[in-house]
């Protein structure tokens, strides 16, 4: 691979205008040589429905960048260091999933990842909140098959897109972090196919916190318990105005 020309589709939006990070994330695994663990770190946005090229560097990496060279994100070998809790019951998981839904205080949004007003397929639809007497959130998630390709498999896109904002949430949940922060990097994992049509349980915890800079890790296990994909990420939240 030398380079590729890639577009991301206006719907794979976080805030408007700006790709989803989890898309972006997953579509430089996609392209990479060996995407088993991987991290991705965002340089500037990401446009929407904009000519980018995805190229390989000579170290191996993958860099994404704009028509005129502007590095947008950029990929490194790397393992995934932190130790997910246990998982919650389904029951759990169904429970948090409902109260989501029902949440005054969050607004009804088109984002990708966590956007009840995604059309199905258009929008991961992951619903989380936090769950009672527990330091994390979780969501039951029903893949649409829409999301699926041939082999009715999420892709690379899909699934790192489902590593993105429950670990936002936890950080606005569990620390405090405010609305208006973006994904600064994510290392992902996937151990196992994530099959349409079936059960999955999402939940994500908070770790630690240094000023501005938030460390999260999310989760998505069967509701039997065996993890699927895993992640850490950096979560840097909004300047004080």
């Amino acid at each position: 691979m030398v380079e590729v020309a890639v577009r991301i589709p206006g719907y794979a939006h976080g805030y408007p205008e700006v790709a989803f990070g989890g898309y972006v994330a997953g579509l430089l695994a996609a392209h990479s040589a060996d995407p088993t663990e991987l991290r991705v770190d965002f340089r500037a946005p990401v446009p929407i429905e904009t000519p980018l090229t995805v190229r390989a560097t000579d170290s191996g990496d993958r860099v994404l960048t704009t028509a005129e060279g502007l590095l947008l994100a950029e990929t490194a070998k790397a393992t995934v260091t932190i130790t997910p809790p246990p998982v919650p019951s389904w029951a759990q998981a169904q429970a948090a999933s409902a109260a989501a839904a029902t949440t005054a205080d969050r607004p009804s949004t088109d984002c990708f990842g966590c956007g009840a007003e995604c059309a199905p397929g258009r929008g991961m639809r992951l619903f989380t909140t936090k769950v009672p007497g527990q330091e994390l959130i979780a969501g039951a998630w029903t893949p649409d098959p829409l999301l699926g390709g041939a082999d009715g498999t999420l892709g690379p896109e899909h699934v790192w897109s489902l590593l993105d904002c429950p670990g936002g949430w936890a950080a606005i949940t569990m620390l405090g972090m405010r609305p208006g922060a973006v994904t600064a990097a994510l290392t992902a994992t996937q151990l196992q196919p994530i099959s349409v049509g079936a059960d999955y349980i999402s939940y994500a915890w908070a770790d630690r916190q240094d000023g501005r800079k938030f460390t999260v890790g999310v989760a998505l296990a069967t509701p039997d318990g065996e993890l699927c994909a895993l992640s850490e990420a950096l979560w840097i939240g909004p300047r004080a105005s």
